[in-house]
């Protein structure tokens, strides 16, 4: 499986160590950007690359990371076929898989800590959509989509 990342500069720290994770995890990544801690940059672009990526399938799921994770996913849901979840817990993790078929994981790297969002990107990977009623669900918001792309 090939996940894309990418992060702003309040993400770039925890960033660094999902990749490692990932690495350590046998996963192919590929990195989005930015490539700098110490420099401000602009989340959008990054939560937009990491979309683009996964929407024209050059990478299967994305794991987007800004200071909250608020704004880089709100960037990355902009994008059709994009259902990007911020999640900071485990919990919030599998339901969002489960439930929604999120396809893009988003985390604060402000707030939660590595282990934390470890723990939150392991439990992501590893849930499947469950469809059935949920698909139902799922297949409403692409159709919203669909409304306000006309």
């Amino acid at each position: 499986m090939v996940i894309a990342i990418g992060s702003d500069h309040g993400g770039y720290e925890l960033k660094t160590q999902i990749i490692k994770y990932l690495n350590d995890k046998g996963y192919q990544v590929k990195d989005f950007g930015t490539c700098d801690g110490n420099h401000s940059v602009d989340y959008p672009e990054y939560g937009l690359a990491v979309a683009e990526a996964v929407k024209s399938g050059e990478c299967e799921k994305g794991i987007i990371i800004c200071g909250t994770g608020i704004g880089i996913s709100m960037a990355a849901n902009k994008v059709p076929g994009i259902r990007a979840a911020l999640c900071t817990d485990s919990y919030m993790a599998r339901m969002s898989r489960e439930h929604n078929d999120a396809n893009v994981l988003a985390l604060g790297g402000r707030v939660i800590g590595a282990g934390v969002a470890l723990d939150i990107v392991e439990t992501w990977l590893n849930s499947e959509f469950q469809g059935g009623r949920h698909k139902t669900r799922v297949d409403k918001i692409a159709e919203i989509e669909k409304k306000y792309l006309k």
